[in-house]
């Protein structure tokens, strides 16, 4: 799987299935994209890219990852913790929209139960956690930090159910990060 130590022909190998599947997911969607179309538009064999990635949910949850991680982190200026979260809140959801189609499949892949995902939620998972540490600064309070991924998690997926638009989240999430930073400057 793509985080094991990689050779150069096999970084290489990987390199041109994430870009494969991020174009193909851009021009087809998640419900039509497979892969063997991935593999195909990279030029190798579907039991190449089954080598990479056991499912299609692994492979959306890896490019949401990626997609995550490759982004540049938010320009913080805010002067309280409160301000600098709603800086990162709408940095991760403008971020998010950035990429619909990639969003869109990453809603789905990351709430299933393919054993093969399990290990990118976590990461998922650690990437909001650590941009909310980060935000906060020393000392955070386990129970606020808690608060907040659930908060951002459950905006997310109400995003992804279609009940608002990415723009809206960042907007929901403002008040509610200073509702749950009530007291924590």
């Amino acid at each position: 799987m793509p985080r094991r130590e990689l050779h150069p022909r096999q970084g290489d190998t990987l390199d041109r299935l994430l870009e494969a599947a991020r174009s193909e997911l851009d021009e087809v969607g998640h419900e039509v994209l497979t892969i063997r179309t991935v593999a195909s538009r990279a030029g190798v064999s579907s039991a190449t890219a089954y080598n990479y990635f056991a499912s299609r949910d692994h492979l959306f949850a890896e490019l949401f990852w990626r997609h995550l991680t490759d982004s540049e982190l938010p320009r913080l200026t805010g002067r309280s913790s409160t301000r600098r979260l709603q800086q990162t809140t709408r940095h991760l959801a403008e971020t998010i929209a950035s990429a619909p189609a990639l969003a869109a499949a990453a809603t789905k892949a990351l709430l299933g139960t393919d054993p093969a995902v399990g290990d990118l939620r976590l990461r998922v998972g650690a990437v909001f956690a650590d941009r909310f540490r980060t935000a906060i600064g020393d000392p955070v309070q386990p129970q606020v930090l808690e608060a907040l991924l659930f908060a951002f998690s459950g905006a997310l997926l109400q995003t992804g159910m279609g009940l608002f638009t990415y723009p809206e989240l960042a907007d929901r999430l403002d008040d509610v990060v200073a509702v749950v930073m009530r007291g924590n400057p």
